[in-house]
């Protein structure tokens, strides 16, 4: 039970310091004339989230759960994932964010992960809400929040892509202040 305190200690100052930088650009770029999109969408994405970190400790301290012998193999994954997370975050710059934030003629990102997968972001969480709960054996945790995400990311990548469409399609000109590159 101390490895997932610490563990998931570990996940919620990580998710707390990606939240500031994500209202940070979320400024930058509003002040750019950047509008968000599906706002209440956001508010399942963070419900989820949330639930992940209840659901992970409870079905390990009721179903009496102990770490995996295959351990080592999902933190693994958990590693990779984090390097794939962060190297899209710093590929997106000031365009990452954990909401949906579209500016008008929004640059289509061709580096990094982004050379070689549509949604590389996408792929390292869904992966972290996999490995993450088979690290402590908490295998209901895992198929139910693999589920869940699946149905909500599916649905934001639809919006995300149709508002993305219409920022490509150039109805507006973005301001750039300065310290904004792409």
């Amino acid at each position: 039970m101390t490895a997932l305190l610490i563990f998931l200690s570990f996940l919620l100052i990580q998710r707390f310091a990606e939240l500031a930088v994500a209202k940070r650009h979320e400024n930058i770029l509003k002040k750019a004339g950047a509008t968000e999109v599906d706002r209440k969408g956001y508010s399942f994405i963070v419900a989820m989230h949330a639930a992940f970190f209840v659901a992970l400790p409870l079905e390990t301290i009721l179903m009496k759960r102990t770490p995996s012998s295959l351990w080592i193999v999902f933190l693994a994954a958990f590693a990779a994932a984090q390097f794939l997370r962060y190297w899209a975050i710093s590929s997106l710059g000031v365009y990452w964010n954990t909401r949906i934030i579209v500016a008008p003629n929004h640059p289509t990102i061709n580096k990094g992960p982004y050379r070689f997968l549509r949604h590389p972001n996408y792929v390292a969480v869904i992966t972290e809400l996999a490995v993450i709960p088979l690290i402590f054996s908490c295998y209901i945790t895992a198929i139910v929040f693999t589920i869940l995400n699946s149905i909500l990311l599916r649905r934001r990548i639809r919006i995300e892509r149709r508002a993305l469409g219409i920022a490509h399609s150039g109805l507006g000109e973005i301001k750039k202040p300065d310290g904004i590159t792409t």
